[in-house]
């Protein structure tokens, strides 16, 4: 069963984000050294957070995996890309595992 591994970036006072570092050095350490276990990512820049209301996040990436132990590979690996992070901001991220339900 598929699972995913969403890593979500919140913001709140004094937190830095920087997205063109992000998008061109960091996703190549992602596919470098996680891709090979992973079928799909999808990465999205927070706007809004509703009508009118701010952003709650900078960003929100999410890594589908055919199954636990692919997931449990890439994450085997994932040492370089999770010490890419403060490269690129001052957030500490959240992560989520999940079964993939659609």
């Amino acid at each position: 069963m598929p699972v995913s591994l969403q890593v979500l970036y919140p913001i709140s006072d004094g937190t830095t984000f920087d997205y063109d570092y992000y998008t061109s050095t960091h996703f190549d350490l992602v596919g470098e050294y996680m891709g090979d276990h992973m079928e799909g990512m999808l990465v999205t820049k927070g706007l809004a957070g509703g009508p009118d209301v701010p952003p709650g996040y900078h960003a929100v990436a999410s890594l589908v995996f055919a199954d636990q132990d692919a997931l449990n590979a890439a994450m085997g690996a994932a040492q370089p890309v999770l010490a890419d992070i403060a490269n690129f901001t001052n957030v500490q991220p959240q992560m989520l595992i999940g079964q993939v339900l659609s």
